[in-house]
């Protein structure tokens, strides 16, 4: 039976894209976990070694401005059924992180909480997305509006964060739907 693993990350950042990994694995790949629970080297290491033994890798990514207009639910679902899209063969079963199926239209679909920790093929979704949102916030955000410190905390609302955004205001990265950056737009006022 062929498998695709799905996840998301950055569902929590005040910044930045919302993504999704889908991944069909052919074997398993010895220690894969939640990308939360690995260092960044480990992540990266994992990420390469994903890419290139996997059958299937697929990236499917939420832009902050989108995510605003549709909400986090909807841009959630979003990313998933963009990175199942970019899966470009046929699959037997689908399994989720989480306990909400994304994909009611689709039969054989399981949705298994932790699964980003005891599923492969979801630990290796949870890991190529992390790697691929936090490159993008590093090497592209952080380029543009190196003020916000993106590249250390990535767009989760870490203190640093908010003290820089309380410095600084809103970019036009930032998640103007999210209450703590509402409440820095509402304080500028």
């Amino acid at each position: 039976m062929i498998s695709v693993g799905i996840d998301e990350v950055g569902r929590g950042c005040w910044a930045g894209p919302l993504v999704a990994g889908a991944v069909v694995l052919l074997e398993p790949i010895a220690g894969l976990r939640d990308s939360k629970k690995l260092s960044v080297a480990q992540r990266e290491t994992y990420a390469r070694i994903i890419n290139d033994e996997a059958l299937a890798v697929g990236l499917g990514w939420v832009q902050p401005d989108e995510l605003d207009t549709v909400g986090l639910s909807e841009a959630v679902s979003l990313a998933m059924h963009r990175a199942l899209d970019a899966i470009k063969m046929p699959v037997d079963e689908i399994i989720i992180d989480g306990n909400v199926n994304y994909f009611p239209e689709k039969p054989n679909v399981q949705v298994v909480v932790r699964a980003d920790d005891t599923v492969p093929a979801v630990s290796a979704a949870s890991i190529v997305a992390k790697v691929a949102r936090d490159r993008y916030m590093v090497e592209i955000a952080h380029a543009k509006y190196p003020e916000y410190a993106f590249d250390r905390h990535v767009g989760y609302g870490t203190s640093l964060h908010q003290q820089l955004l309380k410095l600084y205001g809103v970019s036009d990265i930032h998640r103007k739907s999210f209450r703590p950056v509402q409440a820095i737009m509402a304080a500028s006022l």
